[in-house]
């Protein structure tokens, strides 16, 4: 009986360790984004093991603690922003000697407030100054990469953050931003709602005039030295080849699989 467990023990060892020798060697998706990453089985992990280079975690702050779930009434105390997240990325980049991945790439976790947001912030700030070299930093001097960039939305402490230097987050803007001043140190991130500024769903053909749209509005983030991203998409291949095609920076999804394959097939 002993022997039998042994060897069942020795061979759950060895699968454990194949899947994670290939999570380990995955390639880096520059565009993949993983819509509320943490409603996945393994929040983080599985976004990891198709390559994603961008995870969404929602918060809220609950008697001191930053807790992960989409609805307040979902909340569980183990299920802190540490545990999920930032414990993990950091283990990782020591592992690879600074990045998240084998292959360095740049990697975000977008992190959207559900809580009041001075509050929320105060606590993020005080934990992300736990982890000194995993974060991007903003100083007076200008960005200082590191292996993981953090970016607020949700309820945004846009004029705290506008007024902090240094500081390890940055905001995530909304088109209307693009017509306003606040640049890419401080919003380094341009999202907004598909359906707030296009008819097109997802399924034939998009209609020229939106195409276009599309790829102004992408255009003129970059030039801004912006990323841009779009929440609430269809999760069709269709969908996926425009965003892909014009350019922008992170194709949102809750399809990891599907979103993954469909990149790696791209030229």
């Amino acid at each position: 009986m002993f022997a039998r467990c042994s060897c069942v023990l020795v061979l759950l060892c060895v699968a454990w360790s194949a899947r994670l020798a290939r999570s380990e060697d995955v390639a880096p998706l520059p565009s993949a984004h993983a819509h509320n990453d943490y409603e996945h089985q393994r929040p983080l992990v599985d976004a990891l093991d198709q390559g994603f280079t961008s995870v969404e975690a929602d918060i809220y702050l609950v008697d001191g603690a930053l807790l992960v779930a989409h609805n307040l009434g979902d909340v569980k105390p183990v299920r802190t922003l540490e545990s999920l997240y930032l414990d993990p990325l950091r283990e990782r980049v020591q592992r690879h000697n600074g990045s998240v991945y084998v292959e360095p790439a740049p990697f975000l976790l977008l992190i959207d407030f559900k809580s009041e947001a001075e509050t929320t912030y105060q606590a993020l700030a005080e934990r992300l100054a736990r982890y000194p070299d995993l974060f991007t930093r903003w100083t007076s001097e200008g960005r200082v990469e590191g292996p993981v960039t953090v970016v607020i939305s949700g309820n945004r402490p846009i004029d705290t953050l506008a007024k902090q230097l240094p500081r390890q987050a940055g905001i995530d803007g909304r088109l209307a931003d693009l017509e306003k001043e606040a640049n890419a140190a401080l919003m380094p991130l341009i999202s907004d709602r598909w359906g707030a500024h296009f008819t097109w769903w997802g399924v034939g053909t998009i209609p020229a005039a939106e195409r276009e749209q599309l790829r102004a509005i992408v255009q003129k983030s970059h030039d801004r030295g912006q990323k841009v991203r779009f929440w609430a998409t269809a999760d069709t291949p269709e969908m996926w080849a425009e965003l892909y095609t014009a350019g922008v920076d992170l194709i949102n999804t809750d399809d990891l699989t599907g979103l993954a394959t469909f990149i790696r097939s791209r030229p």
